[in-house]
């Protein structure tokens, strides 16, 4: 089967949606399909990948890669990249992997006529039962997997720190918060050490609150890390604490976290919860108060994280990366399948 996958957001970008399609690509190919990925998105010094990359491609090239594949696969509705549908009958497979609105929660013009498009889909495909609730139109929920050949117990390295962050530097993801709540648990006496890891324009500005506190003697900004090098980090820590202002539409790191033995305590809304199952536990979003009653009970009762790591296999089982494929390509089977009746 020929598969064109269609994605403004590619590698070298590094990101759940980037990281997440990359690997589908790959299995896809690994499975004996013939994968074209086409983006908006310019490459590094090139592409060492096992499938094809078409990037920045013309209007021509577009409709020359449509033409020839079997099954049009899209990673999020991109209105850009559609086009060539009305001119090349193709089955078009969709999946949903953050919400159709502005960043205030508005649904604009192009968020409308995205939900509206899905009722010409062959197959939705949802990243989390909220996301599947969101849209109108019937979606088969295939959570994200994260890369286990990757995120791991390390054997040797001792679980010595105990709070960690991993993401972005912005707003959205609600590292003040989790300042907030620890200022909250320092009056209470507990100082636990946070690690930060990630970048992003709120850098200096967490910096500031985090003096502004009395908090920077606590706290380890490391930048950005990747690969080996974060997984090491996330072996030495206790706990990963996701705390996302808004509704997340999943959360690959929470996985990613509780393959490398943290507890994971993250905010509550959206598909978070589903990645962090029984594995840790959730707060109110953007509550710091609430974050410091979470955090204050694991911090007080480490006892508790044992019941949560002897629940991390069975729960990371659902989140291969060979199942998350499994899943997919029956999906995009059973719409090629549907198109050629």
């Amino acid at each position: 089967m020929r598969i064109l996958v269609y994605t403004p957001a590619f590698l070298p970008q590094v990101g759940g949606l980037e990281i997440n399609t990359a690997n589908l690509a790959d299995r896809f190919q690994s499975a004996g399909h013939e994968v074209t990925v086409v983006t908006t998105t310019a490459g590094g010094d090139g592409d060492d990948l096992t499938y094809r990359v078409v990037r920045r491609p013309s209007a021509a090239e577009l409709l020359r890669w449509t033409r020839w594949c079997d099954v049009f696969y899209q990673a999020n509705v991109s209105l850009r990249g559609l086009w060539p549908l009305l001119l090349v009958r193709r089955p078009w497979v969709v999946s949903h992997h953050s919400w159709y609105c502005r960043t205030d929660g508005r649904i604009a013009w192009q968020d409308r006529l995205k939900r509206w498009l899905l009722r010409f889909a062959a197959s939705s495909i949802a990243v989390s039962q909220a996301i599947a609730d969101d849209l109108a139109v019937p979606s088969a929920v295939i959570p994200n997997s994260y890369r286990d050949d990757l995120f791991r117990r390390l054997p040797g390295v001792e679980r010595t720190e105990d709070l960690v962050f991993v993401g972005r530097l912005v707003s959205d993801k609600g590292a003040d918060t989790l300042l907030d709540a620890l200022a909250l648990l320092a009056a209470e006496g507990l100082r636990p050490r946070l690690t930060v890891v990630g970048d992003g324009p709120e850098a200096r500005p967490l910096r500031d609150q985090a003096e502004r506190l009395g908090l920077s003697g606590q706290l380890d900004f490391l930048g950005i890390r990747t690969g080996e090098g974060l997984v090491e980090i996330l072996n030495r820590h206790r706990i990963l604490v996701v705390p996302s202002r808004y509704d997340e539409p999943f959360g690959i790191v929470a996985l990613e976290g509780i393959a490398c033995g943290c507890i994971v305590v993250g905010s509550r809304g959206g598909g978070l919860k589903d990645a962090i199952g029984p594995c840790g536990d959730t707060f109110r979003n953007g509550d710091a108060a609430d974050l410091a009653r979470v955090l204050g009970r694991r911090l007080r009762h480490p006892e508790l994280d044992a019941a949560c790591r002897e629940r991390a296999a069975a729960h990371l089982a659902l989140h291969s990366t060979a199942q998350a494929t499994a899943a997919y390509l029956r999906e995009i089977e059973r719409a090629v399948r549907r198109r050629a009746a």
